[in-house]
């Protein structure tokens, strides 16, 4: 049993007969804790406070909350430096200014766990983890011999991270000094913008944002800084902070690289590049918005491989996969991909028209905008500007002979009306729509305004979909889950089940995932379903006859991946209970 558990019983904070039921529903003497928090014979509050407690007589040491998982860092450090009478600082709500850091050796607030946060000129912030760690705070003291130091308390995580930025900072220290020097020496703007410096840290940019898989690339300017942020599996993690200072030369350098207005500071823009990264080409669709302190610019990496990705190996099940090859396979009719934003439609549409891109068939696409360029398709790229909708482009592209249509997004009634009779009409349409599920779809359409025999005659499938982080094989650890979730979960899942997570290293930079894969559901419709779409049933209705027809719902495909060790069951929980 763990230390903290022991010294509670020893206090009588909790009883042995509290221990001695959860025992006996056999659940781990390591987990008794957390059952006896989630059960509510202590509540987390006092939990906390009584670790606090402990910390502050010299019982405990900081360190011991890092063996609970299910104990936050951030709860138990916000109580202690309230009952120290210290400021308590989300790293992350504040805009760090990084030359207090070039100050002092690196190395030594590695060893002391301290940030440099805030100076004036009496006193210096520097954040601890450890408030109570005297010896730490006289080293750092030592380091601003000028100044009073004015202790607060952070997160070790929040330091650590802050901590690695500067190291990445100093990495590209001696490029920021080379783009320094060009621009100084440089008097006009056209010879700025061709300054080699700053194209070698646009490589050194998307070199390690690509390294470190992100989808994204996003480019900010803040009060004090330019930060670069990558989006990875789907959540956004700061890669590099320069000085406001390079901030308009890079600006400048990558509208240029995509043929935009430089001058043009007020207006959106959207454009597009290609460059070889490494060994292998990419595409970057790059937009611009305008916002208070600058321009916030926003690259999608389109790595050229994966236009060519095949559905099966996107993580699509077997049994999803064949139902909508049957329904692929259709000779006409309009086939739906649906899902939030960001969860891979248009990854799967690319890998539908994969399956269905041959000599002998016409396929034209519509798209806003045109991201993956593929051989033996006709790709139309949507342009309001000169008045060219997805209606425009629709009604044109039937006067083509095509066989096979691809549409980017129905956004309106007047395309999903042309897409309809287009798929009546012996064209097969394939095409994305915002629902949660698939079966939303259907009322969705009536209320864009389609009757429901259209409906019913031009549907051939439908999916929904969603991206789940995959636990990262490197720190993949067995996972207990509370007595509660289990009855939760029910029937989903068979007794003796095992379920894995993530514990967090640094190959997936502490999230304990890496990669993504799809989750999804494929309905068919069938002749009885189609026969209740056309009558107006109720979303319950084809539901239950969906059911009664194999379909599978998108939480329990989810949940099978959870039982299969792909992913965790908090991911699940997280992307697709409904």
């Amino acid at each position: 049993m763990d230390r903290i558990t022991q010294d509670l019983l020893a206090n009588g904070s909790i009883m042995q007969r509290q221990v001695d039921r959860l025992l006996a529903q056999n659940i781990s003497p390591d987990l008794i804790l957390r059952d006896i928090t989630l059960s509510g014979f202590m509540t987390m509050d006092r939990l906390v406070r009584f670790i606090v407690q402990q910390i502050r007589s010299g019982v405990y040491e900081l360190s011991i909350i890092d063996n609970y998982d299910y104990i936050s860092e951030q709860v138990v450090l916000q109580k202690l430096a309230q009952e120290e009478g210290k400021p308590f600082i989300d790293l992350d709500s504040i805009d760090m200014d990084y030359k207090l850091t070039e100050k002092v050796p690196l190395a030594q607030l590695k060893k002391h766990n301290a940030l440099p946060v805030y100076e004036d000129d009496m006193s210096v912030t520097v954040a601890f983890n450890d408030s109570l760690n005297i010896d730490s705070q006289e080293a750092i003291q030592r380091l601003f011999s000028r100044k009073i130091l004015k202790v607060a308390v952070a997160t070790k995580k929040q330091i650590q991270s802050y901590l690695f930025k500067v190291e990445l900072k100093n990495s590209v220290k001696g490029l920021v000094s080379n783009i320094r020097d060009e621009l100084n020496s440089i008097n006009s703007i056209e010879d700025q913008q061709e300054a080699s410096s700053i194209l070698l840290l646009i490589d050194v940019i998307l070199k390690t944002c690509i390294k470190g898989r992100a989808s994204d690339i996003h480019i900010e300017p803040t009060e004090k800084n330019c930060v670069v942020r990558g989006r990875v599996d789907g959540k956004l993690a700061e890669m590099f902070i320069f000085e406001k200072d390079i901030y308009p030369p890079l600006a400048s350098r990558l509208k240029l690289l995509a043929n935009l207005d430089i001058a043009e500071k007020r207006k959106p823009q959207d454009g597009r590049f290609s460059t070889t990264v490494g060994s292998a080409e990419f595409d970057f669709r790059i937009s611009t918005l305008p916002i208070l302190y600058g321009e916030s610019i926003v690259m999608r990496v389109l790595d050229k491989q994966k236009a060519l990705v095949k559905l099966e190996d996107a993580g699509m099940d077997t049994a999803s996969y064949n139902k909508l090859l049957k329904g692929l396979e259709a000779p006409f009719g309009i086939i739906l991909v649906t899902g939030p934003t960001g969860s891979g439609k248009t990854t799967t549409l690319y890998g539908a028209l994969n399956e269905l891109r041959n000599v002998e068939d016409k396929v034209i696409t519509v798209e806003d905008p045109v991201e993956y360029r593929m051989n033996l398709i006709q790709q139309v790229q949507v342009n309001s500007k000169v008045g060219l909708s997805f209606a425009d482009a629709l009604r044109s592209i039937l006067r083509q002979d095509p066989d096979k249509i691809m549409i980017g997004e129905i956004r309106d009634k007047e395309t999903l009306e042309i897409a309809i009779k287009a798929a009546l009409t012996g064209h097969l349409v394939i095409s994305t729509l915002h629902t949660n599920d698939s079966i939303s779809s259907i009322p969705r359409m009536v209320d864009m305004g389609i009757q429901h025999y259209l409906i019913s005659g031009a549907l051939v499938a439908i999916q929904a979909q969603r991206l789940i982080r995959k636990i990262c094989k490197h720190c993949k650890v067995e996972e207990h889950l509370s007595p509660s979730l289990i009855q939760e979960l029910g029937d989903l899942i068979p007794n003796g089940a095992k379920f894995y997570t993530g514990k967090g290293c640094k190959e997936c930079n502490d999230s304990g995932y890496m990669g993504r894969e799809m989750i999804c559901e494929v309905l068919n419709i069938s002749e009885d379903l189609s026969s209740l779409i056309a009558k107006g049933a109720s979303k319950d209705a084809m539901l239950a006859q969906a059911k009664k027809d194999g379909f599978v719902g998108i939480y329990e495909n989810g949940i099978q991946k959870a039982l299969d060790g792909i992913t965790s069951i908090q991911e699940i929980l997280r992307v697709a209970k409904g």
